[in-house]
């Protein structure tokens, strides 16, 4: 009975139940367990040494990193872990932050698998670095578009549409949505310049597009989702005029805490996490949703760039 209740007193702290669930599902680290349970390393290590001296968790060193796991079944500790597992389950399911864990673990999973991407990572970051003659960010985009298939894009929150007129390159059709009839007004006299045909603006809010249903293949929110009061109305309005398998591709910032961005930018959202930008799109009806974090900027505050893509 003693152990029983010390076990219980020990757990029924919410960071370590949730600190617990995970490390039942999963052997991680302790930046790993930052990342989804978003406390402080010092309070997070706290809590790992009272698990411990439990005989709750174990640990192991690997390379650099020291991985936590919960402790093996068969001692006495164990046991009483494997007898007080679905309470724990259940009791997590009333605390609010517990929700996103899972999801949060997925991507953690997902980013250890990703070692290509960190190879390109490497590569990226030597891109550019010294001069070559013909070598250039623009150079490569342009031959990326070559590849694609012409498609009808929806460029939105466009602004002046940079983005939009380097689309219509490649694109069958490019549609730019700004609510600044300023904007329009400049981008539609730039395409008329330029002679690009194939670009049209439409002044318009995100959460209530100029644009019909089921008549784009692809979405686009390029720095733009931030700005939307709503970003969930905003994502139901991309899927309303794609067609099917049509996808949305959000490059947005990471959630950052930069609260000078408001005035300067004129930012409603301090970005996203990866969690928010999969659990947003999934309650609008998108699936397969893929996000990976593919910028820092060197200088502070260091914004982090994110991009996330889902299927119609």
């Amino acid at each position: 009975m003693t152990s029983i209740l010390k076990s219980l007193r020990l757990l029924t702290d919410p960071s370590r139940m949730r600190i617990a669930l995970l490390l039942e599902k999963e052997e991680l680290s302790v930046a790993e367990l930052q990342e989804i349970l978003g406390i402080g390393q010092s309070t997070l290590s706290t809590h790992l040494a009272h698990l411990k001296h439990a005989g709750v968790v174990e640990d192991r060193r690997a390379g650099k990193n020291i991985l936590y796991s919960i402790k093996g079944r068969e001692g006495a500790e164990g046991k009483m872990f494997s007898r007080l597992l679905p309470v724990l389950q259940e009791a997590a399911g009333q605390l609010e932050d517990a929700g996103q864990d899972a999801e949060a673990l997925e991507l953690v999973r997902l980013k250890r698998q990703d070692k290509v991407r960190e190879y390109f990572d490497a590569m990226a970051g030597k891109f550019g670095r010294h001069y070559l003659p013909g070598r250039s960010w623009k150079g490569l985009a342009e031959t990326f578009l070559m590849l694609l298939p012409p498609l009808v894009i929806a460029d939105l929150g466009a602004g002046e549409g940079t983005v939009a007129q380097l689309l219509a390159r490649r694109a069958r059709e490019v549609i730019a949505v700004d609510n600044s009839a300023k904007m329009v007004e400049f981008g539609t006299d730039l395409a008329r310049r330029h002679g690009v045909k194939n670009l049209q603006y439409r002044k318009g809010d995100l959460e209530a597009l100029p644009i019909p249903s089921e008549s784009v293949d692809i979405a686009l929110f390029s720095q733009s989702l931030h700005h939307a009061p709503h970003p969930d109305r905003a994502l139901s309005e991309a899927y309303r005029i794609l067609r099917r398998d049509g996808r949305v591709v959000i490059l947005d910032l990471v959630k950052h805490s930069f609260e000078e961005a408001r005035e300067l930018y004129a930012d409603l959202w301090l970005g996203f996490t990866p969690v928010e930008l999969r659990r947003l799109l999934a309650r609008a009806d998108f699936t397969g949703t893929l996000t990976t974090k593919v910028h820092r900027e060197p200088k502070a505050p260091h914004f982090e760039t994110i991009l996330a893509c889902g299927l119609k």
